[in-house]
């Protein structure tokens, strides 16, 4: 799996890794769910239909993450394009980590929470190609390129990392001071087609939105514990 052909779900993943940490900067299941939502709008192998995805009959991409997603949706009742973000995000957040472990960006080790209970950790294997990865996507962001010429895909991605928290790719400062290039980006990045307008608006709102909820839940349990 080449740099190249990474969806835009494994590169958010892989991007929401802080270089100096090695953690996850923000939740990456509802990041990876909005990329893989995007993307699939962007190739229209999901249409509108009355607020809600539907795939195109046999619609696949080969990408199993991507195809697992569809057949969820396919099998599921039918839910708004931002509830999406937030259902049953671990599948394809599983399906995308699996993909790249095999593919050499990830490795994995284990370590026992009270000397008892195995605990699983996933760390970058190839950090070196992942921050230039990061350079390329804040380049998108600085850059002095017309939007209108950007790709939509990277367009998507600046998008999607400002809504979901991103800070690898974009700051808290420069959510202020970029506001307009944002924006701009943010209408590149939106699917073709006038079936399709919105939607990807909407998948950005409820990962804004799920992102939201859950740092909002982990600080309530955070003072909880303090108290």
């Amino acid at each position: 799996m080449p740099n190249g052909s990474l969806s835009l779900a494994a590169t958010l993943y892989l991007l929401a890794f802080d270089p100096g940490t090695g953690k996850p900067v923000t939740h990456v299941g509802y990041l990876v769910q909005a990329g893989a939502l995007t993307e699939l709008a962007q190739r229209e192998l999901l249409v509108d239909a009355k607020g809600r995805p539907k795939p195109l009959p046999d619609a696949r991409t080969g990408d199993p993450a991507l195809d697992g997603l569809l057949e969820l949706i396919e099998e599921s009742r039918p839910r708004a394009w931002g509830t999406w973000v937030g259902h049953q995000p671990q599948l394809t957040e599983r399906a995308v980590r699996d993909q790249l472990r095999a593919a050499g960006y990830l490795r994995t080790t284990t370590r026992r929470v009270l000397g008892l209970f195995p605990v699983r950790e996933y760390a970058l294997e190839r950090p070196e190609l992942v921050a230039g990865m990061r350079d390329e996507a804040v380049r998108v962001l600085y850059g002095g390129q017309p939007a209108a010429e950007v790709s939509e895909r990277d367009a998507a991605l600046i998008a999607l990392a400002a809504a979901g928290g991103l800070t690898t790719v974009v700051t808290h400062k420069d959510l202020e001071a970029h506001r307009q290039r944002i924006a701009e980006l943010e209408v590149r990045g939106g699917a073709p087609g006038a079936a399709l307008e919105g939607v990807v608006d909407h998948v950005r709102a409820g990962l804004a939105a799920a992102v939201a909820t859950a740092l909002s839940a982990a600080t309530t349990a955070a003072t909880t514990t303090t108290n």
